[in-house]
Formats: structure tokens, sequence, C-alpha cells
């Protein structure tokens, strides 16, 4: 009977320690993990495709976190999911337990960044952005633009008007050729998508001619209204023979030799960009257009205009005459009645 009391007692013992095991499993798995980094910073963790659940776990407490990278193992498969863990750029945060951190790697939540290409920027202006963009890695920065699209798979190609303004979103360390990669493609969509959608009478040729043709329209417009009206006016230019005119290509051709005031000299200077001395389209894009400017140079209204001045609040003033267009200029720009 002692020895049946004893047994009883030791299974009592057993299954009170097992529940106390169990119990200090669960507040371990459900509390947070200390960081050795002071309280405040979220630690930075970087898993390569190919790594181990034994290695995650390692890679975890090498980051920065004050665990027993055993126990954070034996966590990892005893959930099951320890094959499931995506790599990726993650975050772990003050307060993630390591079921919150286990289920942070299982969903491939990484800790993302945005940049944001502006509709009319230049190329130049993209660069800057990149540049300054917070963890993006600039594999870019030693590359000159020929250099650079031959890396994206544009040999010969000029980069100006070829990425699609837009935010992007990218992980922690990620390349901005990778982000340069997917504005690339986004433009090559919505130039197809608008291409696609021309109106038969638009005088372009080619896809490339309407993403020319959009970059001027995306510098000229000052209001959403006035935008397939300018593009009606540079369709009808091009359907005759007329020089474009536009001033937004001739500070493009100056480049940084531009200080903010377009002079008569600029005008008359030949450069491949002045549609003052030479007819048709400039050679390149001169901005990236968005959505709105790549429909409107495919879809012009059909106007009799031939010439349009700025009235002052970003709207424009259109003419279908000179005489009518020097009234207006002298209205609207030399306060002239």
């Amino acid at each position: 009977m002692q020895v049946i009391k004893g047994w009883f007692k030791g299974l009592v013992g057993l299954g009170v320690l097992a529940l106390a095991l169990a119990a200090a499993a669960y507040f371990w798995v459900q509390g947070p993990m200390p960081l050795r980094a002071p309280a405040a910073t979220p630690v930075d963790l970087s898993i390569e495709p190919g790594t181990s659940a034994k290695a995650i776990a390692q890679a975890v407490a090498d980051a920065g976190v004050d665990t027993s990278p055993t126990l954070l193992y034996a966590w990892f498969r005893l959930s099951g999911k320890s094959r499931q863990m995506r790599a990726g750029s993650y975050e772990i945060a003050p307060g993630t337990s390591p079921e919150r951190l286990l289920n942070m790697l299982v969903r491939g939540e990484e800790s993302l960044r945005t940049v944001t290409i502006v509709e009319g920027w230049s190329w130049r202006q993209v660069r800057q952005a990149l540049a300054k963009a917070e963890h993006l890695k600039s594999d870019s920065r030693a590359l000159d633009d020929a250099a650079l699209m031959a890396q994206l798979g544009r040999p010969g190609v000029a980069p100006e008007g070829r990425f699609y303004p837009d935010t992007y979103s990218y992980a922690k360390g990620a390349s901005d050729l990778a982000v340069l990669q997917r504005a690339m493609k986004a433009m090559d969509k919505q130039l197809q998508h608008a291409w696609d959608a021309r109106q038969p009478g638009a005088a372009l040729q080619s896809p490339e001619q309407a993403l020319i043709l959009a970059s001027i329209v995306e510098k000229e417009t000052g209001k959403a209204q006035d935008r397939a009206q300018i593009s009606g006016v540079f369709n009808n230019r091009l359907r005759i023979g007329m020089r474009l005119q536009t001033d937004p290509t001739v500070i493009y051709g100056l480049g940084e030799a531009f200080e903010g005031d377009l002079r008569r000299v600029h005008l008359t200077t030949d450069n491949p960009w002045n549609t003052y001395t030479r007819g048709g389209l400039p050679p390149t894009p001169i901005a990236m257009p968005g959505k709105a400017a790549l429909l409107a140079a495919v879809q012009p209204a059909k106007t009799p205009a031939l010439y349009f001045v700025a009235k002052g609040d970003g709207s424009s003033h259109f003419s279908a005459t000179l005489d009518e267009h020097n009234r207006a200029v002298n209205r609207y720009q030399r306060g002239q009645k």
C-alpha cells in the first residue's frame, strides 16, 4: 500500500511539474523578449533565403535580442511552422514575444520603407530622391546613366521619362536598382495602356513619341482641366509641321546651366531639346509623366487652337490665331488691356 501511495504521489508531483513547465513555457512564448539595444530602438533582423530554423534562432540572438537561441529554436520546431519562415528584412520592436516573432517570420511581415517618384520630376530629381531614401542601398550611385540603364536591361536608352511616378515600398537594405526596375516596368505598362487607348487622330507614330509628348504636357499643365487642350495644341502643331516652341524643353536642354530665368538668348541657342530652333519632338522625354499626361498625349482635345499662354492662376488661355494669341500675351503676361 505504501508503494502505491508513493507511486501516486510521484505521479502527482510529475503532473504538477509538467503543469508548471507548461505554464512557464506559455508565459515565455507570450511574454516580451528583452532587447540588448536601447529599449526604444527596434532590432534589425536579416534572414537570407535557405536559412535553417536553428540559424534563424541564432540570428535573432546575434541581432540583439536577449533570448536563448536553444529555447527559441525549440519553440520554432514545436510550433510546426519552422519550415514556413520566410527570408527578408525584419524589425523586432520592443515588447515582441516569441509567438509574435514567429508569426512575423511565417507571414513575411518585413520592415518596409517607401520612396516616392513625383509626376513631372526629372531623372536628376529621381536619383536625388533615391540617394536620400532611408535604408535603401544605393547600388546605382557608382553607375553613370548608360551603365545604369544597361544594368536594368535597356542599353542605349536614356533614363529620362522611363520611371512611373508612384510610391514604392521596399525592405530595409534593398537595392535602389530593384526599385527602379519596378518603376520602369510600371511605366512600360502605363504607356502601353495609353497607347492602346489612343485616338486615331493623334499625330503620334509610336509609344516612344507618346511618352515624349506626355512629358511635355506634364510640364506645361498648371491645371488638370487644361491637359487635353494643351495636348491638342501640340498635336495640331505636329500635324502641320509647326514647331512646338515650348519653354520646358528649352529649360531641360539647358540642364544645370539654367538659373531660373529663361531669356531670349536661350530660345535662340540651338540644342537637341530646343523646340524653338528645331521641328518635331525632342529626342527624349523631359520628365516623368503620370497616367493623366500619358492619356492626354494620345487623346488630345479636338480644338482649333495652335497657341496657349499662362493666365497667372495656373490655367491657360488658348488661341487659334497668332493675333488672338498676341492679345492674350499682352493681357496675361504684360498686364495690357
